[in-house]
């Protein structure tokens, strides 16, 4: 299971709320869970962010430390589940 020091973690639940994700955010102190995704871009982010990568039994496939504006992540097909976190989270 995968825990993460004292971030409380949403669900983005809808298309609008995994398209928006962090957008426009500043200071980050919550992650975002996104179920059934495999990419997310972080265009028009405030703030760089953390991002794992998990399966669908929620073992990491991929992490990545401080992943700044404007960039577009894919990760590969094992991936279910991506988290976004504050950055400074993966360690």
């Amino acid at each position: 299971m995968l825990q993460f020091k004292n971030i409380k973690i949403v669900i983005a639940s809808s298309f609008k709320d995994k398209l928006i994700g962090l957008m426009f955010k500043k200071n980050i102190n919550y992650g975002l869970l996104l179920k059934n995704c495999r990419s997310i871009h972080t265009f028009f982010m405030k703030d760089a962010i953390d991002v794992v990568a998990v399966d669908e039994k929620y073992k990491i496939i991929d992490k990545r430390k401080n992943v700044l504006p404007n960039k577009i992540l894919i990760f590969n097909k094992k991936v279910k589940h991506i988290y976004e976190l504050p950055k400074g989270t993966i360690e």
